[in-house]
């Protein structure tokens, strides 16, 4: 790998919160590539997809050097630090380390993908990094940390595609390094009843959003099917959501 200009700004951020242990590990291990920026929400906002808060206004906190907490959601973040909070654009943004893996499905719902789609956006090579859990839940974030300084290093060299952002999971290692990764494709997961009902003490029903992860769908080159081979999965998400192969099929209709 070359030489990374020291000059170089990368914008850490996440959407598990600036307290999380798995951002602070990943930005000391980016440390080495240059001026490191930690703008992340106060607090978890998983799950909260691609919003923006437009109807209220946004606290920023300074909680230490180049370390900055946002009443806000990741793409608040990214927005923010890019348009006023930092003293010049980013030239990579990283969003991680995520508790819990994003893939298939997932990523149209993650908080910390969008913060990487967020940057990719506003023209700034970026890419999101998630872990999985050992057996018992405990997360070890070292792998995946040293595979993110990999990653940084590559895109700073190579750059990435047009409109173009990385969404990167790395399977349960039980803290072993680990180097076999795989470039792939969004996969589909299979999930059980989606809502589940419950009754308060006071003999009302609320709900819980989340059905049962009873699996995923056999894809060749999938995401979901390299963290079951215990590889790390690499997908190139394109920004672009267009459907180009139906639009003949569309044409022939008469709406």
């Amino acid at each position: 790998m070359q030489k990374i200009r020291k000059s170089t700004t990368i914008l850490v951020t996440n959407d598990d919160g600036i307290y999380s242990e798995g951002i602070k590990i990943l930005a000391e291990s980016l440390s080495s590539l240059g001026t490191i920026w930690i703008v992340a929400p106060q607090h978890e906002q998983s799950a909260v997809g691609h919003s923006l808060t437009l109807h209220r206004p946004l606290r920023v906190n300074e909680i230490g050097k180049r370390r900055l907490a946002v009443d806000g959601t990741p793409t608040d973040c990214v927005c923010l630090a890019v348009n006023g909070l930092l003293d010049k654009k980013p030239d990579l943004l990283v969003s991680g380390i995520n508790r819990g893996g994003n893939m298939g499905d997932d990523i149209t719902y993650s908080g910390t993908v969008s913060a990487a789609w967020e940057g990719t956006l506003l023209g700034i090579p970026s890419f999101a990094i998630s872990t999985l859990p050992d057996s018992q839940g405990v997360y070890n974030f070292k792998p995946a940390a040293e595979f993110a300084g990999r990653m940084a290093q590559a895109i700073l060299k190579y750059g990435l595609p047009l409109n173009t952002l990385l969404n990167v999971n790395v399977p349960n290692t039980n803290g072993v390094s680990i180097s076999q990764y795989k470039f792939t494709r969004q996969g589909r997961r299979i999930f059980g009843d989606s809502i589940v009902e419950k009754v308060d003490p006071r003999g009302k029903k609320y709900y819980w959003i989340g059905g049962t992860d009873l699996g995923f769908e056999n894809i060749p080159d999938s995401d979901l099917l390299a963290i079951h081979q215990k590889c790390i999965s690499i997908t190139p998400i394109l920004l672009d959501l267009t459907n180009y192969a139906s639009i003949k099929d569309l044409l022939t209709w008469k709406v």
